[in-house]
């Protein structure tokens, strides 16, 4: 677990008002570039603008919710002037509750640099200090520990962001080298000066999408490059199973004109050699796991630019209550906070992830099985002779595959649709963002998984394939995956545990190992 400060050699991403795209967050996740605040003198007076704005209100005894008023249905109670430094500190103290799994150091990097990017918008009344004290954070790698229940995803991601604000302040836990340390001596250790709040500063951390728009950055990545790895282990089953590759011809996928399937369609072309010359025997019309895959798999692709559109708008947004317009001088009372779009994108990409699952499920049964593998042995096991009767190949790795199938699916049902009215009915619609953007992040995993499972499939029913067809060898991208995967994984030619080599295939696809196919 690494909560390591990254390297200096790292790329910068500059936090100012200018956009960010999901690959500069999911860098910062990995540790592979470093957040930091801009110190150009216009981006900085804007954000300053802010704050003094809400200092003059305050002097002139003006009402600002969150600010000189209660929480949530509690806007009616007026804060004496006396008490209004104390407010922010107990906004992030009642809402120390959360519970679940902390989130990942990478995850919680994503949370940080995504809510930075939000208040740098300057529309949150938040001081400079207020953002240097995140990007100090990030860069000395002292990580929040934040639970990852307890939002409902409107008025935001209140109490997994109030753990962010009290380690600012030098309160709770944080992660540093891979430990849970008391936030105070961290902060005392790294010369880091804890803060003490302004008056809005508690309510614009807490108040806002970052934790479900964090996790939802990380998601699409993943999702992303699983289109590409599920397209690449379709084309060796097809390989492996004997499979028709003129299922994937061009003029065949011009008459329905959707692009992400039609590139799927062209991923498999190549990695088939379509083009060459077909042995003879093959089934006029393969099964639908191998011959609809670019449907399947093409759903997912055709959404991904929706899903970017949707996380990038809300990753640039200032979605905090009240928004504040230091150059009209308006206070602006809404709901930005509600993640609705998140939790649409999330609940949509689960659905479509879990479809890949499936598909790569049923290749597998086909491959496993006797009956439909076009003479491969049954279980896909290597064992010849006498000791073909003790073996049973990949007998159990196929059972395993099914589980994390089932899971996956099972975990598709949408989490927007379960809104609760909550907060003495002040918060009465919610968006579930953050739940959806937890599943989403479980069906990835079953489905790495699988993914993992069906490398294994592929690499011994290709290698299967070549020995029992002489003379035949798979296309040159096939060949090399077959190469690169051979470095992981022996051919199975006598039962053995396979749980170390899933587990280390898990770790290429999740650190995204192989280079597949060009953008």
């Amino acid at each position: 677990m690494n909560s390591a400060p990254p390297q200096a050699t790292q790329r910068v991403v500059l936090f100012d008002r200018n956009r960010l795209t999901i690959e500069d967050i999911v860098d910062i996740a990995r540790g592979d570039a470093r957040a930091v605040l801009s110190e150009d003198p216009q981006f900085r007076a804007a954000i300053a603008r802010g704050a003094d704005f809400l200092d003059r209100l305050l002097r002139e005894d003006g009402i600002i919710y969150g600010v000189t008023t209660g929480y949530g249905d509690s806007c009616t109670v007026t804060v004496p002037p006396e008490l209004v430094a104390e407010l922010p500190h107990h906004l992030y103290t009642y809402h120390g509750c959360g519970l679940g799994e902390y989130l990942s150091p990478a995850q919680t990097r994503a949370v940080m640099a995504t809510r930075l990017a939000s208040l740098s918008k300057g529309f949150s009344g938040v001081s400079v200090e207020l953002l240097a004290q995140i990007a100090r954070l990030l860069d000395a790698g002292l990580l929040p520990l934040i639970p990852s229940e307890g939002s409902v995803g409107a008025s935001g991601d209140l109490t997994p962001l109030s753990y962010l604000a009290a380690v600012l302040c030098g309160e709770r836990e944080v992660w540093r080298d891979g430990a849970q340390v008391p936030a105070a001596q961290a902060l005392l250790d790294a010369g880091i000066t804890p803060l003490r709040l302004r008056p809005k500063e508690g309510l614009a951390i807490m108040n806002g999408t970052a934790v479900m728009t964090a996790l939802a950055c990380l998601a699409y990545d993943r999702a992303a490059y699983l289109t590409k790895l599920c397209t690449r282990i379709t084309a060796m089953a097809s390989f492996a199973l004997d499979g028709n590759a003129h299922h994937f011809d061009e003029t065949l996928f011009a008459v329905k004109p959707h692009a992400g399937m039609q590139g799927v369609a062209g991923w498999l072309r190549a990695d088939l050699e379509a083009g060459a010359a077909e042995r003879n025997g093959k089934r006029l019309q393969d099964r639908y796991s191998i011959r609809c895959a670019p449907h399947v798999i093409g759903v997912l692709a055709d959404a991904l630019p929706f899903f970017r559109q949707s996380i990038e708008n809300e990753l640039n947004s200032a979605n905090d209550n009240p928004i504040i317009d230091a150059e009209a001088e308006r206070v602006l009372h809404g709901g930005h906070f509600y993640g609705g779009h998140i939790a649409f994108a999330m609940d949509s990409m689960k659905n479509a992830v879990a479809n890949l699952a499936d598909l790569l499920d049923r290749q597998m049964a086909l491959l496993v099985d006797s009956r439909y593998n076009h003479g491969l042995p049954a279980n896909l096991s290597g064992a010849e002779g006498p000791r073909a009767a003790i073996n049973h190949g990949l007998k159990a790795l196929q059972i395993s595959a099914s589980a994390w199938t089932a899971e996956a699916l099972k975990l598709t049902m949408p989490a927007s649709v379960f809104s609760r009215s909550t907060e003495c009915h002040n918060q009465d619609k919610v968006s579930m963002g953050t739940i959806a953007a937890r599943d989403c992040l479980r069906v990835l995993e079953l489905t790495e998984q699988v993914v993992a499972a069906l490398l294994i499939t592929v690499r011994q029913g290709v290698w299967l394939r070549c020995r029992a067809t002489p003379g035949v060898a798979p296309p040159a991208p096939l060949l090399r995956m077959l190469e690169a995967l051979g470095e992981d994984v022996a051919p199975v030619t006598e039962d053995r545990r396979l749980e170390p080599e899933l587990r280390l295939l898990l770790e290429r696809t999740r650190g995204q190992a192989w280079s597949l196919y060009a953008a």
